[in-house]
């Protein structure tokens, strides 16, 4: 061994690896000690405990990983110190001291106070790498910090640790340089928002009835991070893994595939993939974690020949989709939040395989759920996660997770919060089912539908099919084959992706053809059928959700693929009335002629079924909620499409919440100068307001929140909203019938939100010009609502009770752009309008709220 000596820039480390040290001159390590090293050797360092300074000896220099250090001089001695920044040094030295104590717990066989220190020793680890990360935007790293904080000083709290004293921005507070009674009132809002945060940790220890937990209820949205380790199944040949979401009770795939693509020798057809194959599952919602039983199914598609047991390779045919089998599991504790989940620990799925040819793979996926059966060691090995929060929130807060490299698979169908920005177009499409004769064959045919996304001159769209979320998209879909089925039962999924304006050119075409196993018959085969679909109709609405059973076309093979020869006929059956004239027909008809002259016949002795789901924030569904946002193409059906808002179906307004919103806004802003639409846009409004309060989209609060601060725009729509709404008051005032004044009332908060995000918009953009003028609007405005106080009608008792209630919630935006002294007097004329001896219980709870306000808490007010 060479000499030692002095190390320079190696001066400070963290132990990774345990070292047992040998005698007197080695010094022994545990995982997480900090040492201090002072000399080096060939791979050996020599140095001491950071905790131990007493305890010093040589170590291997591989066991320890170095860290940047900043040496200080105090007078003679050197001072070593970490470089990290004093957040990340906090969250280290928390660490290491938790640590200890949870080995004591751990030693000490306290199961719960075990898992409650590793919940929060994980938490500081995930934030402290993206501390590490240095990537962090300003506004996000002042978010992280205030949470990291939190953290620490509920952590020392419940541990009996000593308190850390702090300022606002979550600095520590130096003893020697903060006053007394600085000092104390920091601990006293400590205290308090730690022994919050206590109450609401025990709250989410307990389990609804429902068991699920209090804090996986609390969020709107929820998603699963699932990691697939490794599949192991005899196959031979290549073979595509479809795994969704699977609702076993209502037998319905609740998101879309991931789809990836296998081997046959046992590896990722990607080899890059291999160790990367990580998939979220979002968009979920409490309703999907309400529901009784979820599972993670996987469906195998072999891809290669016909029969496996067929030997001779060369003469077969290849590249046929296969059913091969099904592996599922229950995750209903794991995604409910029943099951702490570690992300390193695998779970075995296993596989069962299609035993008989007439085996649908959703058949056999519905057999499964209900038994189990012997898998032979063959199936998925997955590590899984439940995650709280949409896809921004956990690629924010868990980043050693979910990356930008995560596949993300959406549910099919839309979240229960749509936020403004979030565009989606996608429409998926489910092969359901067929009934196809044999015709001249003695079997029954292996029917494969092949379908393309064709324009209106019949030409395909290239890659506008996706098979499943972290697949390239493809320009055709051809589907598993079961063998001499005379009615498939295929149930297969896929994504439609279209540009929002090719929309209205596109149809999608599908053939049938019969596949055989032999390769030199399989040629000779031709298409012996068609059908097709448009994707919006001409009302300009899109394809409504739910099964289509389609016209099954038969012909010569190049007229069936001829756009002239089918496009103008009728491309779906219906069987009750005329609901869909000019795109039905019955089952009556035989031969049609196109356009071109080209003759295909109706195949009566065949079917054809599929479905669709639209998930777009652009297209509707409904004709009336077109013709609103649509408004500038037939103004001449304005008022009459502004009427039928109020009809719509609530689920299907708030979908295209933002879009409706700027269509409302952009007929008022459009009509200025007249009053002509004014009543009817502030009604549609108040109707939106109101759905919103609703229980069932009570989520859509948020989603409203940041249109008015992000997307709202429109600078003169506070002059038209408080003229309605001073009409309204004044008639109610007077006794008069006013049918929409108690909507209005009850949607007082979100109006007075609109008004003073308009005139804020108005001051910035022309430099506070009519200020004076708005001041007085405003002012006139609570005179009315005061004369309406005063009224002693029994028609307005209702209105006057709901003024009490609604008006405290306006103060907080109104208090922004009007002074708050006149607002002071106003609201002391508010109350003062209200006989004594009258509305007494309402009127003190009004004044609660309003003492509560921020405007009772200025000076001089």
């Amino acid at each position: 061994m060479g000499p030692w000596t002095r190390t320079i820039t190696e001066r400070y480390g963290v132990v990774k690896w345990n070292f047992v040290g040998q005698g007197e001159k080695q010094l022994s390590l545990e995982v997480g000690d900090m040492v201090h090293i002072q000399e080096a050797c060939d791979g050996w360092y020599k140095g001491y405990l950071s905790r131990n300074k007493a305890q010093q000896g040589a170590f291997p220099a591989s066991y320890v990983h170095l860290k940047e250090v900043i040496l200080e001089k105090r007078g003679d001695e050197e001072v070593v110190m970490s470089s990290e920044m004093p957040l990340v040094k906090e969250v280290t030295t928390t660490l290491r001291e938790w640590g200890s104590m949870w080995k004591q717990l751990f030693v000490a066989n306290k199961d719960a106070r075990v898992k409650q220190v590793r919940g929060l020793m994980w938490e500081l680890i995930e934030w402290r790498s993206q501390l590490l990360s240095g990537t962090l935007p300003t506004d996000e790293f002042k978010e992280l910090k205030q949470k990291v904080t939190s953290k620490i000083d509920y952590g020392n709290k419940i541990l009996e640790l000593d308190q850390v004293v702090r300022d606002r921005d979550g600095n520590i507070l130096e003893p020697e340089r903060a006053s007394v009674i600085s000092l104390f009132r920091a601990h006293e809002e400590a205290t308090a928002k730690i022994n919050e945060r206590i109450k609401e940790e025990q709250s989410n220890v307990q389990m609804d009835r429902s068991g699920i937990s209090a804090r996986i209820l609390s969020s709107p949205t929820h998603s699963l991070y699932v990691f697939v380790r490794n599949f192991v199944c005899r196959i031979g040949e290549d073979s595509e893994l479809f795994m969704s979401l699977y609702d076993p009770i209502k037998q319905a795939i609740i998101s879309e595939n991931y789809l990836v693509r296998w081997g046959s020798r046992g590896f990722p057809k990607e080899i890059d993939m291999l160790n990367n194959l990580k998939v979220v599952f979002t968009d979920l919602g409490n309703k999907d974690l309400n529901r009784e039983k979820i599972y993670l199914i996987c469906q195998i598609v072999r891809v290669g020949r016909m029969d496996l047991k067929e030997t001779n390779i060369k003469k077969l045919t290849q590249g046929l989709r296969r059913p091969f089998g099904v592996a599922v599991m229950d995750i209903s504790d794991i995604i409910k939040g029943k099951i702490e989940c570690d992300e390193e620990k695998q779970y075995f799925i296993p596989f069962h395989p299609v035993v008989a040819e007439n085996d649908f793979l959703h058949t056999l996926l519905n057999k499964v759920t209900s038994s189990r059966g012997d898998s032979g060691g063959q199936g998925l090995w997955v590590t899984m996660k439940a995650l709280v929060g949409d896809i921004v929130q956990i690629r924010k807060e868990y980043p050693h997770l979910v990356d930008r490299s995560t596949v993300v698979a959406r549910k099919l169908g839309f979240p229960e919060i749509i936020m403004p920005g979030d565009v989606r177009n996608d429409i998926y499409l489910t092969l359901q089912g067929g009934d196809f004769d044999k015709y001249n064959k003695t079997t029954q045919k292996n029917v494969e539908v092949i379908m393309w996304v064709c324009d209106e001159e019949g030409k395909v769209v290239p890659n506008s099919i996706c098979l499943g979320a972290g697949d390239k998209a493809v320009s055709e879909y051809r589907s598993v084959i079961y063998y001499q089925i005379k009615q498939p039962r295929w149930m297969e999924t896929f994504k439609v992706a279209i540009p929002l304006e090719e929309m209205q050119r596109i149809h999608l075409r599908f053939m049938f053809r019969h596949r055989s196993s032999q390769e030199s018959k399989d040629k000779s085969e031709k298409n012996f059928a068609m059908s097709f679909v448009r994707l919006m109709k001409e009302d300009g609405t899109v394809l409504q959700d739910g099964p289509h059973d389609l016209v099954v076309f038969k012909g010569d093979s190049k007229r069936m693929e001829d756009v002239n020869c089918y496009l103008s006929l009728p491309s779906t059956r219906h069987h009750h009335g005329d609901a869909h004239k000019g795109t039905t027909m019955s089952r009556s008809s035989s031969t049609l002629s196109g356009m071109g002259g080209g003759v295909l016949s109706v195949s009566s002795r065949d079917s054809f079924t599929i479905s669709t789901l639209v998930c777009s924030t652009k297209l509707t569904q409904n004709v009336g909620l077109l013709g609103l946002l649509k408004w500038r193409t037939r103004p001449e059906l304005l008022r009459e499409n502004l009427e039928k808002l109020k009809i719509i179906d609530g689920e299907e307004v708030v979908k295209f919440l933002q879009d409706t919103l700027d269509a409302l806004f952009n007929i008022m802003m459009e009509h200025s100068q007249t009053d002509d639409y004014d009543i009817l846009v502030f009604d549609a409004l108040i109707y939106i307001i109101g759905l919103i309060a609703d229980r069932k989209f009570q989520h859509f609060n948020t989603v409203l929140e940041a249109y008015i601060k992000q997307h709202f725009s429109a600078t003169l729509a506070y002059k038209k909203l408080m003229s309605v709404l001073k009409r309204y008051l004044d008639v109610s005032s007077r006794g008069e019938q006013c049918e929409p004044i108690l909507r209005t009332l009850k949607a007082l908060e979100y109006i007075f939100k609109f008004i003073v995000r308009s005139r804020m918009l108005y001051s910035q953009l022309y430099e506070g010009k009519e200020q004076g003028e708005f001041e007085e609007s405003l002012r006139r405005l609570f005179e009315s609502i005061n004369n309406l106080m005063k009224t002693d009608y029994t028609t307005t008792l209702l209105l006057r009770v709901a003024a009490l209630k609604y008006l405290p919630t306006v103060l907080h935006d109104v208090e922004k752009v009007f002074d708050a002294k006149l607002l002071s007097q106003l609201l002391h004329d508010f109350y003062s309008c209200i006989p004594p001896e009258k509305l007494q219980k309402q009127k003190v709870a009004s004044m609660t709220e309003i003492v509560s306000s921020q405007i009772f808490q200025r000076q001089g007010v």
